[in-house]
C-alpha cells in the first residue's frame, strides 16, 4: 500500500507540526528569532557603513608587515 498526500494536505500537516513545535518549545524558537534579526541587524549596519571598495589581502598583510 502506498501513501499518497497532496500539496495541501502536505502544507496543512507541516503547519501543525511547526504550530505544535513553536507551542511546546517556545524559548527555542525566541532564541532562533533574536540570533536571525541580529544577524539582519549586523549585515544592514555592515551596508550602510560601507562606504569605499574592499582592501585585498595582500595589502593588509604588507600594512601588517610594516608595523612589525
Amino acid at each position: 500500500m502506498e501513501l499518497i498526500i497532496n500539496d495541501v494536505k502536505t502544507r496543512e500537516l507541516l503547519m501543525e507540526v511547526i504550530l505544535e513545535l513553536i507551542q511546546q518549545r517556545r524559548e527555542v524558537f525566541v532564541d532562533i528569532l533574536m540570533e536571525a534579526m541580529e544577524e539582519i541587524g549586523l549585515a544592514n549596519a555592515i551596508r550602510e557603513g560601507r562606504t569605499n571598495e574592499f582592501v585585498s589581502e595582500d595589502r593588509i598583510l604588507r600594512l601588517l608587515e610594516e608595523d612589525s
